[in-house]
């Protein structure tokens, strides 16, 4: 996701001359669905796997009889699990922190390894206990489970909690995905992990700080690799990974490495530097400013991150295509802002960077980002009735992002890449302030939920097909609307399908083009 910047001045003759390097390679577009998952947290209302704990909150340390969190430093071993505990201190966790009981009740198994008390609250309560195992007694509709660690054996400490949806005890370890998360992507043709990979501002440089299987949450440093290959290949579908924007060169070959030996050989891994490296908003940006000034690229931080962006892809590109044995399996992407085709002219043209790539990505958002002293104004577009918020969008937002599409189209032509999203949907959203004003923020959920944001999409799909536009990564996949916007094409795992105008326009544009997207699972 991303929110639209203003217009960076265009210089033409630059333009020029750069677009005059470009091959006459022309690919041929082929426009299919992708999606962006939601990133793992505990309010993750996806619940894309049977063990809740996996999207559990990291350890909070407690003391009796003090304010929320005011425990001491936990001593965790390198995993995230704790080791001791002080006297009359304890730590506890939160897991499924989803209103309004959007996920299962019934009984829980929570399973783990060593010697020590586990305790449970919120919606649950402890029906069995023996040990090694609870069973937990949960009613989603008293809030989210709590899970206290009261006492653990510094010898034999507690670890390898896993929380299993009721159900799944018997089958969790060799079906560790929802099935009715693996039936609803079914069909997808990639699925890029920006969030499961907690990309934007990771602070990940060598191999050895991934994400690993046996963390004690993946909500930390991110979803394991292993976990992402494994659903790809269930799914049938690509992977598009997003380097850390710290990871030195070891940290991409032994990913490289890793997800050739993973990953079916018929499937094909999308690689990108980062996110989103020319948004000044993330940290990933300023650091390839000042990296790339460093370096003598460019005076000016943000031209210097463009720079600096093709030159570390073309590096990852090579070590991904030494690991996997040539570019067959792979598509090189370089990154650019979707309202500024000037910035893609930059980024792939910097040092021939597009002969070592195979996609320009952008995000063409459908957008209607409102300020306070935005044109138009919170207090303007607070006051339109829903239909008015869509007429908006029709006559104004939605012809805005297919110009953005064709202008980037021409700039992947020129260099013989082909166009893609690496994001894209709706992107209806207060922002500067304006999304504290509750009034708004109503009215743009009312909107996202109304049939004719449907139709707009219907609209949108069409037109990014008609434009050349080929891989449609949508963003994002589930996720709860709020004043911070309303990305998910579903709000809860448990909504009907049909109930979203996004979702069925989406998959009803998915299958036009071949996909059986929601279908039997490969």
């Amino acid at each position: 996701m991303a929110i639209a910047l203003p217009l960076l001045a265009a210089t033409a003759c630059g333009a020029r001359r750069q677009s005059s390097q470009a091959s006459v390679r022309k690919p041929v577009p082929e426009a299919r669905l992708g999606i962006n998952l939601s990133g793992p947290a505990d309010w993750n209302t996806e619940l894309p796997f049977v063990d809740v704990f996996r999207f559990s909150r990291e350890w909070i340390s407690q003391r009796e009889g003090s304010a929320w969190g005011a425990g001491p430093k936990l001593d965790l071993d390198e995993r995230g699990w704790v080791r001791r505990l002080e006297p009359g201190c304890y730590a506890e966790t939160v897991m499924c922190t989803i209103d309004g009981g959007h996920y299962p009740s019934g009984d829980y198994t929570v399973l783990y390894d060593g010697n020590g008390k586990l305790e449970a609250w919120g919606a649950a309560t402890v029906k069995a206990s023996s040990p090694g195992k609870l069973v937990l007694a949960v009613d989603s509709a008293r809030g989210s489970i709590f899970l206290r660690l009261r006492e653990t054996d510094a010898a034999n400490p507690v670890r390898n909690i896993r929380c299993i949806l009721p159900g799944f005890e018997a089958v969790y370890k060799d079906q560790p995905f929802h099935p009715a998360f693996l039936k609803r992507w079914s069909g997808v043709a990639c699925i890029r992990f920006m969030d499961w990979m907690m990309t934007n501002g990771s602070k990940q440089s060598s191999w050895a700080e991934r994400p690993r299987l046996d963390d004690a949450t993946w909500t930390t440093k991110g979803v394991p690799l292993e976990v992402m290959a494994d659903l790809c290949n269930r799914l049938g579908a690509d992977a598009w990974f997003c380097m850390p924007h710290l990871a030195d060169d070891d940290y991409v070959r032994q990913f490289a490495r890793l997800a050739r030996r993973l990953l079916r050989s018929n499937l094909r891994v999308w690689v990108e530097y980062s996110n989103e490296v020319w948004n000044g908003q993330f940290e990933q940006s300023r650091w390839a400013g000042q990296e790339g000034m460093r370096l003598g690229l460019a005076d000016k931080p943000w031209e210097a991150a463009w720079r600096y962006t093709a030159l570390r892809s073309v590096r990852i590109f090579r070590i991904f295509e030494e690991e996997f044995g040539g570019r067959d399996r792979l598509v090189r992407v370089l990154p650019s802002q979707a309202a500024n085709p000037y910035i893609a002219e930059q980024v792939a043209g910097f040092r021939d960077a597009y002969r070592s790539a195979d996609a320009l990505a952008i995000a063409p958002y459908v957008s209607l980002n409102v300020a306070p002293d935005g044109k138009p104004s919170v207090a303007e577009v607070a006051g339109w009735s829903v239909d008015q918020v869509l007429d908006h969008v029709e006559r104004v937002s939605l012809p805005e992002a297919i110009g953005w599409i064709e202008g980037n189209r021409k700039v992947a032509e020129r260099f013989g890449l082909k166009l893609a999203a690496y994001e894209g949907g709706q992107h209806l959203v207060g922002v500067g302030g304006g999304e504290n004003n509750e009034t708004l923020t109503k009215l743009l959920l009312a909107a996202n939920a109304h049939p004719r944001m449907g139709a707009v999409y219907q609209r949108y799909l069409a037109g990014w097909a008609r434009s050349g536009g080929g891989l449609f990564c949508h963003f994002s996949s589930v996720g709860a609307w709020s004043k911070w916007g309303s990305w998910g094409l579903l709000q809860y795992a448990d909504d009907p399908p049909e109930g979203s105008p996004k979702f069925a326009a989406i998959v009803e544009w998915a299958r036009a083009q071949g996909q059986r997207v929601g279908g039997a699972i490969r």
